[in-house]
C-alpha cells in the first residue's frame, strides 16, 4: 500500500484537464471537485440530487474555479443507454476526459450476513461496481483521447481484508480491487491512462457516521485534509503508477 499524505500540490497542477467527480455533492466528492477545481481542472459534478450538485457549483465559482459542469445521474436507476448517452454529451462538450473519481458509494447495512437483504445487496453491487464498471466502459474512448488521463477507484480497509457484518460494501469493495487490477493490466501498453485504487480511510462523512453512530466525528479527519493523495493520483507527478492501491491516510492505531 502507498500514501502520498505529505503531497504538496502546486497551484495549477491541474491546469486545463477535465474531470469528472462522481458522488460530487457532498463528502468526499464536494472536497475533491472543489480540490480539484481550486488546481485547474474543469470538473464535472455528477450525482443524483441536483440541488447538492448546485451548491457546489456555485462553491467552485465563487471561488474563482473554472466553470464546472453539472451531471445528474442515480447509479441505482441509471440503464448502459445513461452511461453512454452521457459519454456521448461529454464528448460532444469536452471532446475527452482527463481524469474520473469514482466516488459515489452506498453502505448498505452492517449485518450478519444470514440476515442481509437480497435486494438490498443488489442495490450496494449496482451502486459501488456495476455501475462504476460499464461508466468506465462508456467513457474510455474519452480517456483514450487524453494525453494523460487518471481513473481513481474508491475502495475501502474492508476490501483489502474482510471485516464481519459488512456485508456487500466489503465484497463490492473487494471485487472494485480486482477490476482495478484487470482494467490497468489490459491498459498499461497505451501508456496514457493509470487505473487506481485508493482507501480514504476513517473521514467525516455521513458514511462513516451510519456505520459508527457511537463514534466521536471530531476524533476523525475532514474530506478536506486527506485530499493531497487525490490531488497527487488526479495529477501529472502519479504517472507511471498504474494498477496500484493507495491510502488517503495513515492507518488508524
Amino acid at each position: 500500500m502507498t500514501s502520498k499524505i505529505d503531497y504538496q500540490a502546486p497551484d495549477g497542477l491541474l491546469e486545463n484537464r477535465i474531470i469528472l467527480v462522481t458522488g460530487a455533492g457532498d463528502g468526499i466528492g464536494r472536497a475533491a471537485a472543489l480540490a480539484f477545481a481550486r488546481h485547474g481542472a474543469t470538473v464535472i459534478l455528477l450525482g443524483r440530487t441536483i440541488a447538492k450538485l448546485e451548491k457546489v457549483y456555485d462553491e467552485i465559482e465563487a471561488a474563482g474555479g473554472p466553470q464546472p459542469a453539472i451531471f445528474p445521474l442515480n447509479f441505482e436507476g441509471a440503464t448502459l443507454k445513461d452511461y453512454h448517452d452521457m459519454a456521448e454529451t461529454l464528448d460532444k462538450e469536452f471532446g475527452r476526459l482527463d481524469g474520473l473519481l469514482h466516488n459515489a458509494g452506498l453502505l448498505g447495512r452492517i449485518t450478519p450476513f444470514e440476515q442481509y437483504n437480497p435486494e438490498l445487496w443488489e442495490q450496494v453491487m449496482q451502486v459501488n461496481l456495476n455501475g462504476p464498471i460499464w461508466m468506465t466502459q462508456a467513457l474510455l474512448p474519452l480517456l483514450k483521447h487524453s494525453a494523460d488521463s487518471s481513473v481513481i477507484f474508491t475502495s475501502s480497509s474492508v476490501g483489502r481484508r474482510g471485516r464481519a457484518y459488512w456485508g456487500a460494501y466489503a465484497v463490492s469493495k473487494f471485487a472494485t480491487e480486482g477490476f482495478v487490477e484487470v482494467l490497468a493490466d489490459e491498459l498499461e501498453h497505451l501508456g496514457n491512462i493509470r487505473v487506481n485504487s485508493l482507501n480514504p480511510g476513517a473521514t467525516r462523512t455521513q458514511m462513516r457516521k451510519t456505520a459508527y453512530p457511537g463514534e466521536d466525528p471530531s476524533s476523525l479527519r475532514t474530506p478536506e485534509e486527506i485530499m493531497p493523495t487525490y490531488l497527487w493520483l488526479m495529477g501529472p507527478d502519479s504517472r507511471g503508477h498504474n494498477g496500484e492501491k493507495f491510502d488517503a491516510q495513515p492507518p488508524r492505531s
